[in-house]
């Protein structure tokens, strides 16, 4: 499992990582044909105090990319989010995978 982390008005944090590649990693053990994960987080400021931590998750898999993301109070809320939109688009890639074959 290869992940990228990257950081925008963000400080680094080893505890976002650690989350969020325990996430990836369910991903990356139900669907064995993803190769890579790009990890953005982001602070953005915003007149609500329910958004601006953005996490945009980007999977390099065959063919084209799957990407989410989400915008919530907290980055852990927003990373289960990102996380679950993905999930979603890859059992619709899954299924058009088998049906292809």
């Amino acid at each position: 499992m290869d992940i990228n982390f990257q950081y925008d008005a963000v400080k680094a944090s080893d505890r976002l990582e650690i989350l969020t590649a325990k996430r990836l990693q369910k991903l990356f053990d139900k669907y064995d044909f993803l190769i890579r994960a790009e990890v953005l987080f982001k602070k953005e400021n915003t007149a609500s105090p329910e958004t601006g931590m953005i996490c945009k998750i980007r999977l390099s898999l065959p063919g084209p990319l799957v990407f989410a993301e989400s915008s919530h109070g907290t980055f852990e809320v927003s990373i289960t989010e990102t996380v679950n939109d993905l999930e979603r688009q890859l059992r619709k890639r899954k299924d058009k995978m088998k049906h292809r074959a």
